[in-house]
């Protein structure tokens, strides 16, 4: 039912796939909109093939520790970006494990308010084992930052579970006048983070999505089933918050630099994940559309091989036409909608693809399905993230 790229291109293909392990630095420009920890263990391999992937990340997660920390400073989420961050990072670099440790590190959920005080003061002052085993300037930066954090944060904040990854970027953050860019280009230089990693805006606002049955529900965590259960209806609409109290419609827009980086992408993947609040979140800001719009890069849709709670019975289909939406709604008003989904990657064994007249009807958009071995040997519920990897090199 499916076809392949072409009939004389191995998929995957070992040449390819040699020549960009020797050379990872002149590896592809390939661009991941996402969220989330479905991208961590693919980006870990991914460094071995390219040193030049791009990661625009959501800053909109409302939930757990994230949370507090909105709350506390009125910021965007920074969660997902250490996630990435730290996935991307030289795992050889001398030093490297012990960073990752650190930012890897939850204070402990059960401990009394003196305990965690003399724990943040320890690692404030350089005493904590976590942070004394950390060579300078890298002990001394993330020092300054968690001093930041530590002097800013309100009385009453909650340090139970918080990431210290996170406090550390927190600190970073309020250092920088309010500015993620800044203190990610200084910890991807320090970790030596082999790709980019950008949050797709700047902005503290929090995800909505209004239901078919008319309902609006306000936070990622919300829309992700993390609290409350499945959603009791579609999602009809996506949209940003200014508030997660109450619904407050924003618009925003995304700077320059990031179209820039668009633009610049070899390929354009909507991989697996939370299809909603890590995926098509990340295309809600004014620009974004438009920016992948003139790229004529390969555009790829990888759709998740195991229950996405927020889909509910949503077909690829469906999800194919989500994509195209909101891209298409970036566009000026008299634009005729252009299908941008060049390519579908399928696992070869998976019951619910699109029927044969949807592969017509994609057929006669310009969308092709390629269908291949994806899954992962232990657990037929999600996809091996290096074998994704191969098969993205061998079509760039």
């Amino acid at each position: 039912m499916y076809v392949a790229l072409t009939k004389h291109l191995p998929i995957p293909n070992p040449a390819k796939l040699a020549l960009y392990r020797k050379s990872p630095e002149y590896g592809p420009k390939i661009l991941f909109f996402s969220g989330g920890s479905a991208l961590r263990e693919l980006s870990q391999h991914l460094i071995q093939y390219t040193h030049n992937s791009i990661h625009i990340v959501t800053p909109f997660d409302s939930g757990g520790s994230s949370a507090v920390l909105r709350k506390a400073f009125q910021m965007p989420a920074v969660g997902d970006i250490r996630n990435r961050l730290m996935a991307l990072a030289d795992q050889s670099l001398q030093g490297y494990p012990e960073v990752y440790r650190l930012f890897a590190h939850r204070l402990p959920q059960t401990d009394d308010r003196e305990a965690l005080k003399a724990t943040m003061e320890a690692l404030v002052a350089g005493d904590h084992p976590l942070i004394a085993c950390i060579a300078h300037p890298m002990r001394k930066i993330i020092r300054h930052h968690l001093a930041v954090f530590y002097q800013n944060k309100p009385e009453d904040f909650d340090l139970r579970g918080a990431s210290i990854g996170n406090l550390v970027l927190t600190g970073g953050y309020l250092s920088y006048h309010r500015h993620l860019d800044p203190v990610i280009f200084i910890y991807s230089k320090l970790v030596q983070v082999r790709g980019t990693v950008r949050p797709v805006v700047n902005s503290p606002y929090h995800l909505a999505a209004t239901l078919k049955n008319g309902q609006v529900v306000l936070g990622q965590h919300r829309i992700t089933a993390k609290e409350g259960g499945p959603l009791p209806a579609k999602i009809a609409t996506l949209s940003l918050s200014r508030s997660m109290e109450r619904f407050e419609p924003v618009t925003v827009s995304v700077r320059e630099k990031l179209v820039s980086l668009i633009q610049e992408a070899e390929m354009i993947c909507f991989p697996m994940g939370s299809f909603f609040s890590s995926i098509l979140v990340n295309l809600l800001p004014h620009g974004v559309g438009s920016a992948v719009c003139r790229n004529p890069c390969p555009k790829v849709f990888i759709p998740n091989m195991g229950v996405d709670p927020e889909l509910g019975d949503a077909s690829i289909m469906e999800q194919i036409q989500w994509i195209h939406r909101l891209l298409n709604d970036d566009l000026p008003v008299m634009s005729s909608p252009i299908p941008l989904i060049d390519m579908v990657i399928l696992d070869r064994k998976r019951a619910d693809g699109p029927r044969p007249f949807e592969v017509e009807e994609l057929k006669r958009q310009g969308t092709r399905l390629l269908a291949v071995d994806l899954v992962d040997a232990g657990d037929s519920r999600r996809i091996d993230p290096q074998k994704l990897i191969a098969v993205l090199l061998s079509l760039c």
